[in-house]
């Protein structure tokens, strides 16, 4: 049986506005800093189970700031 691909999230910072909505649809995977730009929680890892909403933060930052990687 193959192993299931791990997903990491990574937030462009010279794309980042602040916008916040990843951290809005999936707060569990974005931090935010003094300014109110995101990045990525911890080494960016998404937790199995988190990977709909790793997407849908992707697919609502109007920048295209958040990126997901497949391991």
């Amino acid at each position: 049986m193959a192993d299931p691909k791990r997903l990491k999230i990574r937030v462009d910072p010279d794309k980042c506005q602040g916008h916040n909505r990843c951290k809005a649809v999936a707060p569990e995977l974005f931090v935010l800093d003094d300014y109110g730009n995101a990045r990525e929680a911890g080494d960016g890892t998404v937790p199995a189970g988190m990977e709909d909403k790793a997407y849908l933060a992707k697919s609502n930052c109007p920048e295209f700031a958040v990126e997901i990687i497949e391991d």
